[in-house]
């Protein structure tokens, strides 16, 4: 029972879709990360230089003075509300790279997930003993070592930077602004040059260790994959009473067709089935009516009503109704039995005509035994 229920293989493409659907996927925050610092370090390279060289000159106008401006101070909003618009074109143009970098990031690490599911409110989450469980799995163990050796190494590697570059930053409050505006772009473009390479080592290593996690989590035991085929297949109790079901309603269909039949061959209670056979369109005679219980006296009666032969055969009759399908030529082990009751009713026919003596009773057809779902040799019948 144990080993039964041990989740030891691997998520069937059913459960990964489930969990798709629910919002689930492999995600890497440390590649989110990587995104995030990439896209603000692709921006501080190309941006940098035009954003410095309009800060200078909106500086300079800034900090420019004369009588009118002293005599009229409401034009120093308007000049704030200049400078407050270069800030939100900046950052507004700033928000929209890192948002799509880390967007594509997501994307990439376990592809495209559209669901509300994530978001709806699940009141199970609030239990603490799961929650408690939850805090002491395996990922969170992990992922709590990862964060403290991330941030050990970048604490490490922002205080050596810091220490060689802070004298160098102090003696940029004697150099002009100009100068000393271009050297501050270049100290955090170095800095963030760093802290990205610190986040691409990172993301190297978590992308395929939170993959492992996510195929971890999904993992089966043998009982939930036979279940889930069980399911995918279909209860074969439920599939045999739905194909008994879907015969049952062919069958009445095919009540129809009774008036074209040459003969009807009958177990005399229980089992009715209409031939036909035309050596021009057919190279072997075809059923085109069965039935059992009331639709088959329902085809005796039909085929009474219209003249047509029916013939007590209880094998023959059960043989065709279980081996035989409707307007298909029927099997071939079964086409001496049914010719020799076609070349009764053709006797049969033309001493009705007048161009003969009626024939003695039919002989019953040696049917195979293994061809008899009761797999037992009916009685001698006669004609009706």
């Amino acid at each position: 029972m144990e080993s039964s229920q041990e989740k030891s293989l691997p998520a069937t493409e059913r459960k990964l879709q489930k969990a798709r659907e629910d919002g689930q996927g492999a995600r890497s925050r440390d590649l989110s990360h990587l995104a995030i610092l990439g896209a603000g370090a692709a921006c501080l390279l190309v941006l940098t230089p035009q954003l410095m060289e309009h800060m200078q000159r909106a500086l300079g106008q800034q900090l420019r003075f004369d009588s009118s401006t002293v005599m009229a101070p409401a034009s120093m909003l308007t000049r704030l509300k200049d400078m407050v618009m270069v800030g939100l074109v900046a950052s507004a143009v700033f928000a929209v790279l890192t948002s799509g970098a880390a967007l594509i990031s997501a994307i990439g690490a376990g592809g495209w997930i559209f669901s509300a599911k994530p978001i709806t409110p699940q009141f199970n989450r609030l239990n603490p003993i799961s929650g408690a469980a939850n805090l002491f799995s395996k990922q969170q163990m992990a992922n709590v070592a990862k964060m403290v050796l991330m941030t050990a190494i970048l604490s490490f590697v922002a205080w050596k930077f810091m220490g060689n570059s802070i004298d160098s930053m102090a003696m940029l409050v004697l150099q002009p602004s100009p100068l000393a505006l271009r050297h501050v772009a270049q100290w955090l473009t170095s800095g963030a040059s760093l802290l990205l390479l610190v986040v691409f080592l990172a993301a190297v290593i978590d992308v395929p260790l939170q993959a492992y996690f996510f195929k971890s989590r999904l993992k089966m035991s043998h009982e939930e994959v036979k279940q889930e085929h069980k399911e995918s297949d279909g209860n074969p109790h439920t599939k045999g009473r739905i194909r008994q079901r879907q015969r049952e309603m062919a069958d009445r269909a095919s009540v129809g067709a009774v008036p074209k039949a040459d003969f009807v061959v009958m177990n005399p209670t229980h089992y009715a089935v209409a031939l036909k056979y035309d050596d021009k369109t057919m190279s072997a005679p075809q059923v085109i009516a069965r039935g059992t219980d009331l639709i088959a006296f329902k085809i005796r009666d039909l085929a009474g009503a219209h003249g047509i032969p029916v013939l007590q055969s209880p094998m023959l009759a059960r043989a065709l109704y279980a081996h035989a399908e409707l307007d298909q030529a029927i099997p071939a082990t079964l086409y001496t039995a049914v010719a020799q009751v076609l070349a009764y009713v053709y006797r049969l026919k033309a001493a009705m005509r007048g161009e003969g003596k009626m024939p003695d009773a039919l002989v019953q057809p040696h049917v195979p035994p293994e061809l008899d779902p009761l797999n037992r040799v009916a009685p001698q019948g006669t004609a009706v």
